[in-house]
């Protein structure tokens, strides 16, 4: 869950996008030659992962859609492809120095592993209480982990510290010419692989990865290529940014979507989506958390909730595809207890789950009845709450909720409807 440190550094003096001894390109937009000169340093290092035919998806939008795994990804997720290219390109003096990072998740790993396979020291500092496999596979991958801070402003401060203190390069996230060509080497495969797609569309978080991908789409295809960014509802800085023209920073709420939850767009990512990427969506909680499931029981993939934005758009309406489409599935890193939680808010989005406040009379047997209407709508009872202490509770009754599980919204009606029938008034418990 990389987002909150993202959002911070795009808005962080001592984060900056580039090093002192550079200045933002005249054009921000890194050149096809630039990104076809990342693919070949990325040979035999971030493999070219698989594209997928969604047929499921195909029927749902009525054109033919793919899916570019970069869950499958080494390192889980397309974080490595930037880090690597922008870490190959540092001079002998300063990969002597080091290399330091800030982060919580992909791109702690992308920077540990680009550092390993380049011989480059690596430091990464990360919040106390990240996830354990987020922070084993962060050292796995060789780098140095320290542990700071319990908000994003200390884990933050304590990177750019140790930069000034050591000499060791920063490495941003997204908002660098490096990280974004070494992005759009996606999109470079996704035209290898479906030469005649029309519409891509690319989880957004600080726009590290649709400026890659609209730069080399664009510009291999002389613009004829759809390119269409989706943001978590909750953490969307892009539209308001587009629709004022500059740079916004907004207050972000909670998201499952954490790996795009960004406050701030990068100053050269927000140039090059406003000039290339030609329309930013955005997405529910529920919208996606019912594509991850969609993902897992249709495709077999496992996908955080970050890279699954994309079908969620599609499913969701959010997107009206023209012509062949590929949606870009940006990682897969995501932790089990996460992802029992967004499963289990899938299938309530879904109306596959439900709970259900039934009030009932204070006498035996009344459970059993209700048990049985459900056994009757061919419904599945999960648990039950039975209570009468309830200080609501009119005396004489008690109160049950009972969560149930359905095959879809039509299912879930007709339980409702024999419930009804039978004399009792459930009310639909919102999770």
């Amino acid at each position: 869950m990389p987002d909150p440190f993202d959002a911070a550094l795009a808005g962080t003096p001592a984060a900056v996008a580039v090093t002192d001894a550079e200045t933002v390109p005249a054009s921000p937009v890194p050149s096809l030659d630039a990104i076809r000169d990342a693919a070949r340093v990325l040979e035999g290092v971030a493999a070219c992962t698989p594209m997928e035919g969604s047929r499921f998806l195909a029927g749902v939008v009525g054109v033919p859609v793919h899916l570019k795994c970069e869950n499958l990804q080494r390192t889980g997720s397309y974080k490595i492809r930037g880090a690597y290219n922008r870490l190959s390109r540092l001079s002998p003096e300063e990969r002597a120095r080091g290399v330091v990072a800030a982060s919580a998740g992909n791109h702690a790993q992308g920077v540990a592993f680009a550092a390993r396979a380049l011989g480059i020291d690596a430091t990464i500092f990360m919040p106390i209480g990240v996830a354990l496999p987020k922070l084993e596979a962060t050292r796995d991958y060789g780098a140095r982990v320290e542990l700071v801070g319990h908000v994003v402003d200390e884990t933050l401060a304590a990177a750019a510290a140790f930069a000034e203190r050591t000499g060791a390069v920063l490495i941003p996230p997204f908002d660098h010419p490096d990280v974004i060509a070494g992005q759009g080497t996606v999109g470079l495969e996704i035209l290898d692989a479906v030469p005649d797609v029309d519409t891509v569309i690319v989880p957004v978080g600080g726009g590290g990865l649709v400026s890659g991908v609209a730069a080399a789409l664009k510009q291999a295809t002389g613009g004829r290529v759809h390119v269409i960014g989706v943001q978590a509802e909750n953490a969307a800085p892009f539209p308001p940014s587009l629709a004022a023209g500059r740079v916004t920073t907004i207050d972000t709420t909670p998201t499952i979507a954490d790996g795009i939850a960004v406050a701030t767009p990068g100053r050269i990512t927000f140039e090059v989506v406003s000039s290339l990427v030609d329309e930013v969506v955005t997405v529910t909680d529920d919208e996606t958390a019912s594509a991850l499931l969609v993902l897992l029981e249709r495709a077999k993939l496992v996908v955080e909730p970050a890279g699954a934005v994309g079908v969620a758009a599609l499913l969701a309406g959010k997107v009206r595809p023209a012509g062949t489409t590929v949606a870009l599935l940006s990682g897969g890193n995501i932790d089990p207890l996460m992802m029992e939680r967004v499963i289990s808010r899938g299938l309530v989005a879904s109306d596959r789950y439900l709970t259900l406040r039934i009030g009932l009379p204070d006498r035996p047997g009344q459970l059993a009845v209700v048990s049985a209407v459900i056994a009757d709508a061919n419904a599945n009872v999960v648990e039950v709450l039975h209570t009468r202490h309830n200080s609501g509770l009119p005396i004489g009754e008690v109160q049950i909720d009972i969560s149930v599980e359905t095959r879809g919204a039509a299912h879930r009606d007709q339980v409702l409807a024999r419930l009804r029938a039978s004399g009792f008034s459930p009310r639909v418990i919102e999770s």
